[in-house]
């Protein structure tokens, strides 16, 4: 029977390698042994390698944060500018919505200032053949009645001219009518009242 030399030879490297390995693990071991206990009792000096590794470190943590605190402040002003403009279209958008309920009010003035006027034209009949002071009052109702819807008219061009420009300097003066507005409604008043004095007088 023949010998496994192969194995032998292999047990005998096995062998050499586990007791060389001993051998030079020991001294590591004790190496590093005495590096943890002088970093333990803080008398351990930093070597130059590490000293050079905590500068990167700390300056990699100081880039990584200031680069954060900068994608933090360009959130911020990314949000702030949205709020402003949310907060001017949101102005806009009831400036826009006043001036149209302003504009609608003063139409449906004119409406009844035109309605009013062609109301007395069924009265005029009986009045052109009366007296003179009855004609003249039925003649002032009408100037009112027209100057009422001129007045309306102009109100609208203002305040449709107020939108066109924004106002931004007095959004609220946009949506006004002004004094053509305020007009225009007692015009109406005083000319009814000046045909219901002329069909009296009548």
């Amino acid at each position: 029977m023949a010998l496994p030399w192969l194995r032998i030879l292999d047990v005998v490297i096995g062998v050499t390698d586990l007791a060389r390995s001993r051998r030079l693990r020991a001294p590591d071991q004790e190496n590093a042994e005495r590096h943890i206990e002088r970093a333990a009792r803080g008398g351990a000096p930093l070597s130059g390698l590490e000293t050079r590794l905590a500068g990167v470190v700390v300056a990699a943590l100081k880039e990584a944060f200031d680069r954060d605190t900068r994608r933090l402040e360009l959130e911020r002003a990314q949000l702030e500018a949205e709020r402003e403009r949310a907060e001017r279209a949101l102005a806009l958008e009831l400036l826009r919505q006043a001036g149209e309920r302003e504009i609608t009010r003063l139409r449906l003035l004119a409406g009844v200032a035109v309605v009013c006027w062609i109301g007395t034209l069924f009265f005029s009949w009986r009045l052109i053949g009366g007296p003179m002071p009855a004609r003249a009052t039925l003649a002032g109702g009408w100037v009112l009645l027209l100057a009422a819807i001129a007045m309306a008219f102009v109100a609208q061009a203002q305040v449709a001219d107020g939108l066109d420009r924004g106002a931004a300097a007095d959004p609220h003066a946009a949506a006004s009518s002004g004094l053509a507005g305020g007009l225009a409604l007692w015009l109406i008043v005083l000319a009814l009242a000046l045909v219901g004095v002329a069909v009296l007088v009548a």
